[in-house]
């Protein structure tokens, strides 16, 4: 796994693990959350790791196991030390960075892989999103040992489940049903549902800088762009993959730019400007 910071790109070669996510903290400039399995996520255990910028790379500030591969981590947007992962056991589990120990707390509700999970990230309220290979979305506030709510919708494997940074209570998710659906919490159901690859949706992601636009990534190795007020049509299509994205992520400057992560390699793509 590798991060650029400013420089030329860092690496750290852990044995025996496959990176499954990656997540800078918001709090502390460099540190790295990477969510990693074994065999590929096929079998074996799980392990998330701590890491930290120095002059020779990246320095593991720690590290903690789990009984299953970890697929998905998501920082606190509250706290510097709180993180939450998901893993292919089902559960979730809370962690506390500056504690050594296991997790704080466990959740177990989804009763296959969960393969997403996202904290939100707008002010006043303390919400996180699990997505599952039961077809179901969960709602969680931390501090409450259940989920608040199931969110039932997809006919296939839930693949990211993501917050809008804009719109507070609102969610979007992509699924192997080939959809990608934007759900609200308070009206507790899907708002639109949107036929956006005629492919398995491994991906999506919110534009920074505009509420109303998405981009998704899918097996057909495409990333399309969608505008909320017209999904009729994509906004734009990307090609150029040879592998199914797996990741994709917009970074935050005004013009974004499109990060996309394949099975193999690594592309940024200039996107053009959000629509009006």
């Amino acid at each position: 796994m590798s991060a650029v910071c400013g420089g030329p790109a860092r690496t750290l070669r852990v044995p025996g693990r496959h990176g499954y996510a990656a997540e800078f903290s918001p709090y502390l400039p460099g540190r790295l959350a990477c969510a990693t399995a074994q065999h590929y996520g096929i079998a074996g255990c799980g392990t998330l790791l701590i890491l930290d910028p120095d002059e020779s790379g990246l320095r593991l500030f720690r590290s903690f196991d789990w009984n299953d591969g970890l697929f998905d981590v998501t920082w606190s947007e509250n706290n510097e030390h709180v993180l939450i992962t998901c893993s292919g056991d089902g559960s979730l589990q809370l962690w506390d960075t500056a504690k050594a120990a296991g997790p704080l707390q466990v959740y177990k509700e989804h009763t296959q892989e969960v393969y997403s999970v996202d904290w939100s990230q707008t002010r006043g309220e303390q919400l996180v999103v699990s997505g599952s290979w039961d077809q179901t979305v969960k709602l969680w506030d931390p501090t409450v040992g259940k989920s608040l709510c199931t969110f039932r919708g997809h006919e296939s494997i839930i693949y990211s489940t993501i917050w809008s940074p804009h719109i507070p209570g609102c969610f979007a998710s992509a699924s192997g049903d080939q959809t990608l659906r934007i759900w609200d919490v308070k009206a507790a159901g899907v708002r639109i549902v949107i036929p956006a690859h005629q492919a398995e949706i491994l991906s999506c992601d919110w534009c920074k800088y505009s509420e109303n636009l998405l981009v998704t990534g899918a097996v057909d190795c495409s990333l399309r762009g969608w505008d909320l007020r017209n999904v009729r049509q994509p906004v734009f299509e990307l090609l150029g993959h040879t592998y199914a994205i797996r990741r994709v992520k917009m970074q935050s400057c005004p013009r974004s730019r499109l990060t996309a992560t394949s099975a193999s390699w690594v592309q940024a793509i200039l996107l053009p400007q959000p629509p009006e």
